[in-house]
């Protein structure tokens, strides 16, 4: 409740100020020589450069971007609006403004739209979100120094291939149990183990194949 009551009173605050300070930025148009709605549109500007420099501000405070403008023309703005209030509190006669001040009302309205249009045209910086890349790690450098006269050593393991394997050959399940008996009858008969010649001759079968069956036998 008191939370609310507060921004009540903030909100019926900034009201009251706006007005009076409208009401005194047209009395001093007005007095100035601007009559009808040409008093009335004296108001309107300042506010709408005020408010303009202030989100000006407010955007180059979040981008990281320069705020050195949008702070001239906050300043130009809310001292047209202090200037009106201070003026009208019987500082000046109303009834005799002085030539300055007339002036000064008459070429408003250029620098009003000069600054409005700097204030909207001018391109805002962004920050940078994406991370700059890390830099390559350097491997560090070999106690030995090579130079280009002196050829550099080759092991022999990196210039010759490694030796080929032979290649696996599959026997079917049957063929090797009918091995298997061919060679245990060897045995009996002979004492030794059957050799691939044997085997081949027995068997009929390519000398890679007995050599294969061989060695699933032993």
């Amino acid at each position: 409740m008191s939370r609310s009551i507060r921004l009540d009173a903030v909100l019926v605050q900034a009201v009251i100020a706006g007005a009076l300070s409208f009401a005194h930025l047209h009395d001093i148009a007005a007095a100035a020589g601007q009559d009808g709605w040409k008093a009335w549109a004296y108001p309107i500007s300042v506010d709408l450069l005020l408010v303009a420099a202030w989100r000006r501000l407010r955007i180059l405070r979040t981008t990281g971007g320069p705020t050195r403008a949008a702070w001239i023309w906050f300043t130009v703005a809310l001292a047209a609006s202090l200037g009106a209030n201070v003026a009208t509190a019987g500082l000046l006669d109303l009834n005799d403004v002085p030539a300055w001040l007339r002036i000064t009302v008459a070429g408003w309205p250029a620098l009003a739209f000069l600054g409005g249009t700097l204030l909207v045209h001018t391109p805002t910086e962004r920050r940078s979100e994406t991370p700059k890349p890390a830099a390559p790690a350097t491997e560090p450098a070999s106690d030995i120094a090579v130079t280009r006269d002196e050829p550099v050593p080759v092991l022999a393991s990196e210039t010759e291939p490694p030796p080929a394997l032979p290649p696996v050959i599959p026997v079917p399940a049957a063929l090797l149990a009918h091995s298997r008996k061919v060679a245990d009858a060897h045995r009996t008969a002979t004492g030794t183990p059957i050799d691939p010649d044997t085997l081949r001759a027995r068997l009929g079968v390519p000398a890679p194949m007995a050599e294969a069956i061989t060695s699933q036998l032993t």
